[in-house]
């Protein structure tokens, strides 16, 4: 079991690995060439067609990050303890398993307790290639905690603190004991237009489409990935 685990943390650090060149446009033809014919002999994903039309990846990138996914995880699935392992290594000075634990239940739409294949696409192709609706929408999800479609001071202090934990020594300016609820206050002072205690889901994106630097805060998954 050990042994399963750790190959499936290898796997999904090269799936990952993979989606950075994607996003920075690196992952050159002919290595796509390459991978899709192993792809094509190896795993041949259900609904690929489907997913193609749901998404903004093309058949080609979602055969290449399919056969990371599958032939590393053969069970299809990754848990949050294999998660939060892969962010522990990108944040090494740092505490990321409660961040970790917040995005995994974001893309574990089905709050089964794993991410398949297709939760793990869908949020992808939201987060690297949406509309900034789409982006903002998927982002509220991430802090709305409790999924009962508002954000209140709980849930974001809670999301900021792990932020700063995540980024450890090197948060900037040096992190003091009042500082994630200071940040919370000028969010809120920003977001909340009704100050009924609450932000709503249009509050939030019309705030982040007015300020850019709030903007640049709230979309904080594309500076992990």
């Amino acid at each position: 079991m050990a042994g399963c685990t750790c190959r499936c943390r290898q796997g999904v650090l090269k799936l990952i690995q993979s989606l950075q060149r994607l996003v920075s446009g690196t992952l050159a033809k002919d290595n796509i060439d390459d991978e899709l014919e192993m792809t094509t002999v190896c795993h041949r994903p259900e609904g690929l067609d489907q997913l193609e039309a749901q998404t903004n990846f093309s058949k080609q990138e979602l055969q290449i990050l399919y056969r990371g996914f599958k032939n590393e995880c053969p069970s299809g699935v990754v848990n949050e303890e294999t998660f939060k392992h892969i962010y522990a290594q990108f944040f090494p000075h740092g505490d990321a398993s409660m961040y970790a634990h917040y995005l995994f239940n974001a893309f574990d739409t089905t709050n089964n307790g794993s991410i398949k294949f297709k939760d793990f696409v869908m949020g992808l192709s939201i987060l690297l290639r949406g509309t900034l609706r789409e982006k903002l929408e998927w982002t509220f999800l991430l802090y709305d905690i409790n999924r009962d479609g508002y954000i209140n001071r709980e849930e974001m202090t809670e999301i900021v603190r792990a932020i700063y934990d995540m980024m450890g020594k090197y948060t900037y300016p040096a992190l003091k004991g009042d500082v994630p609820q200071q940040h919370v206050d000028a969010f809120f002072q920003k977001m909340d237009k009704n100050k009924d205690g609450v932000v709503t889901l249009e509050e939030f994106i019309i705030a982040c489409q007015e300020d850019e630097t709030m903007m640049r805060s709230m979309q904080l998954f594309e500076n992990v990935i």
